[in-house]
């Protein structure tokens, strides 16, 4: 067999999946941390990089151990991870301090000698504000303030991409594709900012010789060492290449190549992506992320907090739930749809604003649910849950077609949500676009094993591998009838609710002194 194996470093899990030619997934071994992070304070969220490191020991060696795959048939090897947490790396390459994952929420005070001209310039686009709580939730910032003796030894600072590279190469390289982050990176260049005229560097500002050398996902990084061959229970050698982060593979994986497709990431964080052969801005001033498709963008709306609302259901409302799905052997969204079968579209009017967590252009944004009655209960509740995540989509794929002048036509789930046919079947509703699922969960995984594939020559181009290694399983259409209901619940009211509660926000954070981002 010719096998490549795919790590997905998530929040809370590490997989080592092995794939083939074909797409399929051979065998994949699962590790979860014994604590997705630690928080030595609040707000903070930290995890020690041996935690990373033993995780893909046992990952590997588990999946080795099982039989199904032989280490001779492994032809490479690639890293697909969590954005934007980062690594501090001393010149013997060993750790300064815990990594700071992405969703930590400390802030460094706002120090920045910004250029005048730049002071201007984002006042006049209404991105003054922005700019400054992009910089304080630089962790490079924060460190460089905090911990100066750290900053002061930290020989390379990399996003946990480019730790598990240099954890499996010994080389400080990383993916044009992974550089998602408060780093100075020029993402319509997709190169380093350049310190004499970019913004990015004044709002990062960190020394382009602390810094990876980037490469185009698809390059072939070097071999695995002999330390990471032990490590892994791999040949020595065996090629280590640069695919992308985890929603940029999930993208290629859902066979989203260009923009008449959209890849909605139900994870933890929900996203909306395309791919674009053009850098577009759906949301004026945020970036178009580096697609794992070399040269290419993937234009992308986020819902900071996504369906991490559904895992916050499952953990305050769904105990019976997940009880039935542990003893079932199922994912207890499979469960879920049993109170889903419970409820009516529309929800009798139960409407959910998904903005549990604020977004740069909307830093006083809260999260709201209206319309209750007596007729609900916590089905429904669940249900308007997900009706708001695909409002909230529906409203993102708007955004998308707006710059990119081309109609969505088809929009592929992927990530935890998508296990559940009912939540696909509301999504296409509400957004009245077909919903297809791919033949495989583990879209990170995928994606990865695509580039691996094409790096090693086995297909031409993207669009040929992608052809033969995805495939749609499921497709939901919408229903003419839920769909104009969803649209006039969308129009008079999903779209009405933020501009009308913004004030009430405001109001909310003076008076109890709710941190701002």
């Amino acid at each position: 067999m010719s096998i490549v194996l795919s790590i997905d470093c998530g929040t809370q899990s590490l997989k080592a999946l092995a794939f083939d030619e074909n797409g399929n997934l051979i065998d994949m071994c699962k590790v979860e941390y014994p604590q997705a992070y630690v928080s030595p304070r609040p707000g903070w969220a930290e995890q020690d990089l041996s935690v990373y490191e033993s995780s893909l020991a046992k990952a590997c060696r588990i999946l080795l151990e099982k039989g199904k795959i032989k280490v001779k048939d492994v032809l490479a090897i690639s890293v697909t991870s969590q954005r934007d947490t980062c690594v501090f790396l001393d010149k013997n390459g060993k750790s300064l301090r815990p990594a700071i994952l992405w969703l930590d929420q400390r802030m460094a005070e706002y120090d920045l000698k910004l250029p005048l001209h730049f002071k201007i310039g984002f006042k006049l686009v209404g991105m003054e504000k922005a700019a400054i709580v992009s910089a304080k939730k630089c962790k490079a910032n924060w460190v460089r303030q905090n911990e100066p003796e750290i900053w002061k030894n930290t020989h390379k600072f990399l996003l946990l991409s480019g730790w598990f590279n240099y954890l499996l190469s010994g080389k400080f390289v990383d993916s044009v594709a992974s550089q998602i982050g408060h780093i100075p990176f020029n993402y319509k260049k997709q190169t380093w900012a350049d310190p004499k005229s970019d913004f990015h560097f004044y709002l990062f500002p960190i020394e382009k010789d602390k810094l990876p050398e980037l490469v185009a996902p698809g390059t072939i990084i070097g071999g695995l060492t002999n330390t990471a061959a032990e490590l892994t229970g791999l040949r020595q050698g065996t090629p280590v290449v640069a695919s992308g982060s985890d929603k940029g593979c999930e993208t290629l994986a859902a066979g989203c190549v260009d923009e008449s497709m959209a890849c909605a990431s139900l994870g933890t964080t929900l996203t909306l992506q395309i791919t674009s052969s053009k850098y577009l801005e759906p949301i004026k001033f945020m970036p178009s992320y580096p697609a794992v498709i070399p040269g290419k963008f993937n234009p992308e709306v986020e819902i900071f907090r996504g369906f991490w609302m559904v895992t916050w259901f499952k953990e305050q409302f769904a105990a019976p739930e997940c009880q039935i799905a542990k003893e079932r052997n199922v994912s207890a969204e499979e469960v879920l749809e049993e109170l889903l079968l419970q409820t009516q579209p529309g929800s009798f009017g139960l409407v959910l604003q998904p903005y549990w967590g604020a977004g740069l252009k909307q830093p006083e944004a809260r999260g709201a649910i209206v319309g209750f009655g007596d007729v609900h209960n916590r089905a429904y509740l669940y249900r308007a849950i997900i009706e708001g995540l695909a409002y909230a989509l529906k409203d993102a794929a708007q955004k998308i077609e707006r710059v990119s002048k081309v109609p969505i036509k088809a929009v592929v789930a992927t990530g935890g949500g998508s296990r559940s046919k009912l939540v696909c079947q509301i999504l296409s509703d509400v957004m009245n676009k077909k919903v297809l699922r791919t033949h495989v969960y583990e879209a990170a995984g995928l994606g990865a094993a695509i580039v691996c594939f094409h790096a090693l020559g086995f297909y031409k181009d993207f669009e040929q591998a992608t052809k033969k290694m995805v495939r749609y399983t499921h497709e939901c259409v919408p229903d003419p009838e839920r769909s104009s209901l969803y649209q006039k619940l969308y129009e008079s009211v999903y779209k009405k609710l933020y501009p009308r509660l913004r004030p009430l926000y405001r109001a909310m954070q003076r008076i109890t002194n709710y941190p701002e981002m």
